[in-house]
């Protein structure tokens, strides 16, 4: 039996309290974006947070940089991940990870990579699909009680863009929270505001993304993001007339 075919047999179900959160498989150059993520005494980092309050942990399955410092602070603090991976970047040894290095990092030789299996035990699982699309959908699905991004690159910006325009056209409605780390998500914020500026977003879609800015005095790594985080989702309320569309309409046609 191959240990790393793909698992998914039928859709799984959505939890209201899942959290994804999409960032990077690298941890940045400044340290205060890793203190965001992970435990730190005194303070509620992200992934220390999630575990607390009992909010699953739902995100792309890497155990390097951002995604792997979240999904082992949460593990370590008792809480449950749920990892969701490509085929391909298993075989590969995961993301932000080569064959050899991962094959390495587990005692094996370099053509053993492809008996690496995805973890399923205790609090972690993990769910290996065919497709990027089909991760992207499964974690949002699963993912009830909303994103939260942390800083990342081209994957993470594609995310978190696509999670806010599901909302705008009312594929979903969840809040999306960004932990604007060190000004990381101001070019982003500007973005948007000169697009409702010019009129190609509209007004009220700007509470679509909400951004976590730590007070002028404190420093990145010494800010409560975790506790900020869950208290914007928990808070973030639905537009009265959200969605473009109605997408569930299978009941409304017949065939003839």
């Amino acid at each position: 039996m191959d240990p790393i075919a793909p698992r998914v047999t039928r859709v799984p179900e959505s939890d209201p309290l899942a959290v994804c959160v999409y960032c990077a498989s690298s941890p940045g150059v400044d340290p205060g974006y890793r203190a965001a993520a992970e435990c730190k005494p005194l303070h509620m980092p992200l992934g220390k947070a999630l575990a607390a309050l009992g909010r699953p942990l739902v995100y792309g399955g890497g155990d390097r940089g951002l995604m792997g410092i979240v999904s082992n602070t949460v593990i370590q603090n008792g809480g449950f991940v749920t990892g969701v991976l490509p085929r391909a970047m298993v075989l590969a040894g995961g993301e932000g990870r080569g064959p050899v290095e991962r094959a390495e990092a587990a005692g094996l030789s370099p053509n053993q990579k492809r008996q690496v299996p995805a973890i399923n035990e205790g609090n972690h699982k993990s769910i290996v699909v065919e497709s990027m699309h089909e991760r992207k959908t499964i974690m949002a699905r699963l993912a009830g009680g909303g994103f939260i991004g942390l800083p990342g690159g081209f994957g993470t910006f594609e995310e978190v863009l696509e999670a806010v325009t599901w909302s705008q056209l009312g594929i979903h409605q969840k809040p999306v929270v960004l932990l604007n780390v060190n000004g990381f998500w101001e070019p982003l914020r500007a973005l948007i505001e000169g697009a409702i500026k010019e009129n190609f977003i509209q007004e009220k879609n700007r509470s679509l993304v909400t951004f976590i800015q730590a007070p002028d005095e404190a420093l990145a790594s010494d800010f409560d993001w975790g506790k900020a985080a869950i208290e914007a989702l928990d808070s973030w309320k639905t537009p009265s007339d959200a969605g473009l569309f109605v997408w569930d309409q299978k009941n409304k046609w017949s065939s003839t």
